[in-house]
C-alpha cells in the first residue's frame, strides 16, 4: 500500500507531502483546486508518460516520490528478476529534469520506465473519470471475466500457443510470397545460373589473362630485347662475360704483388655469377616467348567474354560474377524445393492452430462457467446501489477465429428496467448508471486481483442521496481488505473515510491538508450546503460522521494547514 506521497515542482504544486491511511482515504476539494494535478503526479510516479507540462519551475527538477509497504504482496520474484534490492518499505522516485529527461528509481537504484510501469501496475489501480469508457473495450471486458474466472494459467498457455501460431502464419505467408516471386523469376534465374556455370569462372583469372596478353601483344619486341641482352653477355670475343672473366684472371695474377686485387677478383666473380644467371634466364625466356596468334586470339576472346558478363550483370570483376552465380543457384534451389518447405511450415502451422484452438476452447468453457456468477455479483451490487430492477448479463460467443485473448467475443449487456431487453452497457447506460456499473465491476475485480491500493477518481459521478451513501458503503467495504483512495464530491462518500484530505488552491499554488475530526465536520457540512454552512448542515455532517460533539470554531474557516500539508 502507499504510505507516503511527496510531490515537488509539479504543475501548480510547489511542494507537498501526504501520509496515507492503510484503509479509506478521502480527497475532496473545490473544482479547479488541483485534485486532478495530484492524480497526474501519482500517475507519473507509476510510470505514466511525461506530457511535457510537469514542471512548475522550469529551472528545477520535478520530483515525485512514494513509499510503499510491500510486505505480503509476493513481489520478491519481480525484484529478483529485475536485479533490484527488495525491501518491505520500498521507495519509488520519478524525476523530470529541466531538459525534459525522465529518470526513475526503485530504492535509489535506476530503473527503466517500463520496469517502473510494471511495478506500478502491481501496486496501484487508478480508476479515473474517463475510465468508464473502457466498458466499450473488448479487451477490458475479456480481462475482467478472466480475472474473476482465475484464468491466469490458461491465458499464459494460450499466449504461448498463439505466439507460435502467429509466428508460423507470418512464416508461411513469407514462404508463399517468396515462392510466387520465385516462380516469376525461375526462368531468368535458371538461364543466369547456366550461363555463369558454363563460363567456368575462376577467381583471379582476369588478372592472369591481362598479364599474359600484355606479353603476347609485344612478343616480337620483348624477344628482340632479350636476344640483344643475351648477345651482349655471351658474345665469343666481345661479350661482357668474356671480358669480365679475363679481368678476373688478370687480377688473380697480380694478387701476390697487390693484395687488393684478390678482393676485386672476388667481387667480379660474384658479379659474373649474377650476369650468367641473367643471361640464362633471358635465353630461356626468349625461347619461350613466341608471337602465338592463336593463343593471343583465345585469351582475347576469354577476356572479352569475362568483361561482357561483368557489364551484363553490372558487377566489378569475376569474383562478383562467382558470388552472383552461387546466389542465383541458391535461389533456384529454394524455388525448386520451395513447395516442400511450404508444406512443412503449413503442417507446423496446423499443429500450432490446433493447440491454440484447444486452449481457446478451455478458456471459453471457463469464461462461460464464470459468467453467471459474475453477472449475479454485479446485479447484487447494483441492487445495493438502488438499481434493483437492473439486469446485467455477460454474453460470451465463440468467434471461430483466434485472437490475442482467445477465440471469444465478450459483451456486457445491461438494462436498468427488467422489462427491457439488455443491450451493450456502453451504449445505453447513463452517466450515473455507468458509474454504478463500474464501481460494481471494480469492487468485484479488486477482490480477485488483490491489488494493495485502488484509487477512485470521482467514480460516484452522477449519483446522489441514498445511492451516494450506498456507494460509500461499498467503497468503505473495499477498504477493509485493501487501501482505497477516493476523490469525491459527495459528502455521503466522504464521511466514510478513515482519513480525509482537502486539496485547495492558495495564491495560485495547490496544497493539501489532512483534516482533524472537527475540520471534517465542517468540510462535510460545506459539501452539503455550499459555501454558507448552516446549522442543519453541521448537524447532518455529524450524523454522517457518527459524531455528536460540536466542531471547533476555527474549523469553519476551511483548510488551515494544521494537517500534514506542505
Amino acid at each position: 500500500m502507499l504510505r507516503r506521497l511527496s510531490v515537488e515542482n509539479y504543475a501548480l504544486i510547489d511542494k507537498l507531502e501526504m501520509e496515507l491511511d492503510p484503509h479509506l482515504n478521502i480527497i475532496t476539494g473545490e473544482t479547479g483546486a488541483g485534485k486532478s494535478i495530484l492524480l497526474g503526479a501519482l500517475g507519473l510516479l507509476l510510470g505514466g508518460k511525461n506530457d511535457g507540462a510537469a514542471m512548475k519551475d522550469a529551472a528545477h527538477n520535478c520530483t515525485v516520490e512514494g513509499t510503499f509497504s510491500l510486505a505480503g504482496l509476493g513481489l520478491e520474484p519481480f525484484f529478483e528478476e529485475n536485479d533490484l534490492d527488495y525491501a518491505d518499505e520500498t521507495t519509488l522516485t520519478r524525476i523530470i529534469t529541466p531538459s525534459g529527461k525522465s529518470r526513475s528509481f526503485v530504492n535509489d537504484i535506476p530503473v527503466s520506465l517500463a520496469q517502473m510501469r510494471e511495478l506500478g501496475s502491481r501496486l496501484v489501480d487508478i480508476h479515473s473519470q474517463h475510465q468508464n469508457l473502457i466498458l466499450s473495450s473488448e479487451e477490458f471486458r475479456t480481462t475482467a471475466i478472466d480475472t474473476v474466472a482465475g484464468n491466469g494459467t490458461l491465458l499464459e498457455r494460450y499466449g504461448a500457443h498463439y505466439a507460435r501460431f502467429t509466428e508460423l502464419q507470418h512464416e508461411v505467408a513469407a514462404l508463399r510470397e517468396a515462392a510466387e516471386k520465385g516462380r516469376r523469376d525461375e526462368e531468368w534465374l535458371r538461364f543466369q545460373v547456366e550461363e555463369l556455370s558454363t563460363a567456368n569462372l575462376r577467381a583471379g583469372e582476369q588478372a592472369e589473362i591481362e598479364e599474359e596478353l600484355a606479353v603476347l601483344e609485344h612478343a616480337d619486341r620483348i624477344g628482340e630485347t632479350l636476344t640483344a641482352l643475351r648477345n651482349a653477355l655471351d658474345a665469343d670475343e666481345t661479350g661482357i662475360l668474356v671480358q669480365l672473366k679475363e679481368a678476373e684472371n688478370a687480377l688473380m695474377h697480380i694478387g701476390a704483388h697487390y693484395p687488393a686485387a684478390e678482393e676485386y677478383a672476388a667481387r667480379l666473380r660474384s658479379t659474373l655469377e649474377e650476369l650468367k644467371d641473367i643471361g640464362a634466364s633471358a635465353a630461356a625466356e626468349s625461347e619461350r616467348i613466341d608471337a602465338d596468334p592463336e593463343r593471343l586470339a583465345k585469351l582475347s576472346a576469354r577476356l572479352d567474354m569475362l568483361i561482357a558478363l561483368q557489364q551484363k550483370y553490372r558487377v566489378a570483376d569475376e569474383q562478383e560474377l562467382i558470388a552472383l552465380r552461387d546466389r542465383s543457384a541458391a535461389q533456384l534451389a529454394a524455388i525448386v524445393h520451395g513447395d516442400e518447405r511450404i508444406a512443412e511450415a503449413e503442417a507446423a502451422l496446423a499443429e500450432a492452430a490446433q493447440q491454440a484452438r484447444a486452449t481457446a476452447e478451455k478458456l471459453h468453457t471457463a469464461r462461460t462457467k464464470a459468467a453467471r456468477g459474475f453477472a449475479e455479483r454485479i446485479c447484487t451490487t447494483l441492487a445495493h446501489l438502488g438499481m434493483a430492477e437492473a439486469r446485467f448479463e455477460v454474453e460470451i460467443a465463440a468467434t471461430g477465429t483466434l485472437a490475442r485473448t482467445g477465440g471469444d467475443s465478450v459483451r456486457f449487456l445491461f438494462t436498468a428496467n427488467r422489462d427491457r431487453t439488455p443491450q451493450p452497457v456502453e451504449r445505453i447506460a447513463s452517466g450515473g448508471e455507468l458509474s454504478r456499473v463500474m464501481l460494481a465491476l471494480k469492487a468485484l475485480l479488486a477482490e480477485r486481483m488483490q491489488l494493495p491500493t485502488i484509487l477512485f477518481d470521482e467514480i460516484d459521478t452522477g449519483v446522489s442521496g441514498r445511492i451516494a451513501d450506498a456507494m460509500g458503503e461499498i467503497i468503505s467495504a473495499l477498504s477493509a481488505t485493501m487501501q482505497v483512495v477516493d476523490i469525491t464530491h459527495l459528502p455521503q462518500v466522504a464521511s466514510k473515510g478513515a482519513a480525509h484530505f482537502v486539496v485547495y488552491k492558495r495564491d495560485g499554488h495547490t496544497s493539501i491538508t489532512r483534516l482533524t475530526d472537527d475540520e471534517r465536520i465542517t468540510e462535510i457540512a460545506k459539501m452539503l450546503s455550499g459555501s454558507e454552512i448552516t446549522d442543519a448542515a453541521i448537524a447532518q455532517a455529524r450524523i454522517l460522521l457518527g459524531r455528536t460533539k460540536e466542531p471547533a470554531a476555527t474549523a469553519a474557516k476551511g483548510p488551515t494547514g494544521s494537517g500534514t500539508l506542505f
